[in-house]
Parts: C-alpha cells; structure tokens; sequence
C-alpha cells in the first residue's frame, strides 16, 4: 500500500518537468517576438522622421508662398492709391525700410513678412518695421502687373542683377540667402503669383531701369 503510495507520488513528481519545459519553450518565443516588435519600432521611427523631414519643409515652402502673397496683397492696395507704383522710400538700406510704408496703414499682419524656414523673430502686429529685420529681399521700384518681373523673394546671397544660373539662394545652407537652407527660395512677382526657385537663377532676374534689389 505504501509503495503504491510512494509510486503514485513519484509518477506524480516525475510528469512535472514535462510541463515546465513548454513554458521555457514559450519564454524563447516571447523574447523573440520582443526583439522583431523592436526591429520594427525602429524602421517605423525612421521612416516616419524621414518623411517628416520632407513634409516640413513642403510646409516651410507654402507657408512662404503664402506670406508673399499676403504681403503682395497690401503691396496691390497701396499701388491702386499709387498710380500703380510699389513703395519707394529715398534713402532705404534695407527691404524693411524699404516696406515700411505698408504698415500699418496696408497691413497690420506683421507675420508675414517673416519667413517660417528662416531663424528671424516674429515682428510686433501693426508696428513699424523700420526699426525690425524682415526675411524677404525686395525689389524696390517696380510696378504692379509685371507677370515676368519679380517683386519680392527669400533673402538673396547678394544685391546683384542674376541671369539664368546665376546664384539666387544659398548653395551651402549658410549665410547669406539660407531661409530655406541650400534648397532655394520663393519669388514673388509683380503679379501677384509666387514660384519656388532652386539656388540658380532659371531665368533672368535683370533689373529694369530704376529698380534696386534690398535684402532684409
């Protein structure tokens, strides 16, 4: 009776190990999926960050755009009281002096004469920007209409006339001309229409009699 017992208890302990061994079996394929789930993190993150990079800076380039426009919009207004002319302030240095007329009696919207791929602080609403920096070069002395003549642009890497390859922006992503690193930049045209520009001219960018060029 006790050896029947005995034998019962030990057939009891012997099947033990034979179901622990699926759970170490089981342990294995955990620990592997963990590291597939980690692989997999990590081709998603870089992936993901990847294409944000881009999708930001697709973002960078419309919002630019969009600036210019809106700026173009007050530049259309005063032109009508203008004879048709863009501001020309004797004396200007820069595109700032150069725009000041525009606000506040045009425009009250300072933030868009500060371009979201450039490092410049954002501007006071409705205050002069005599006495602040802008982000865009301007053609001062053109005339509302030109569909062939810029206007405005990003800041340029020198106050020169361009002609077709000629450098516009920054080549390198430094300063000067680097609002949108060494990708390009936008131009804005007397028209009121706005293209993207890589680093070299694609066409002419001359200046017409009495037209200068002022970076911020």
């Amino acid at each position: 009776m006790n050896r029947g017992r005995q034998s019962a208890g030990c057939s009891a302990e012997g099947g033990g190990p034979p179901l622990r061994a699926p759970a170490r079996r089981q342990r294995g394929f955990a620990l592997l999926e963990l590291l597939l789930v980690v692989a997999l993190i990590l081709i998603l993150t870089v992936l993901y960050w990847g294409s944000g990079g881009e999708s930001r800076e697709h973002r960078q380039r419309t919002a630019c755009q969009q600036n210019l426009q809106g700026i173009y919009m007050a530049l259309k207004i005063y032109a009508d009281q203008q004879s048709g002319r863009f501001p020309v302030v004797t004396g200007a240095q820069n595109s700032a002096e150069a725009l000041d007329p525009l606000v506040p009696q045009y425009t009250v919207d300072t933030s868009v004469f500060i371009c979201p791929g450039s490092k410049d602080r954002p501007l006071p609403a409705g205050e002069s920007l005599r006495n602040h920096r802008i982000s865009y070069a301007y053609y001062m002395g053109r005339r509302d209409g030109g569909a062939s003549e810029a206007a405005m642009s990003d800041w340029q890497v020198d106050t020169s006339s361009k002609t077709a390859g000629q450098t516009v922006f920054s080549t390198t992503g430094q300063a000067p001309g680097n609002n949108h690193g060494n990708n390009g930049g936008n131009l804005l045209y007397a028209d009121g229409h706005a293209d993207w520009c890589a680093p070299r001219a694609p066409s002419s960018l001359v200046f017409t009699q009495g037209v200068v060029l002022l970076n911020p």
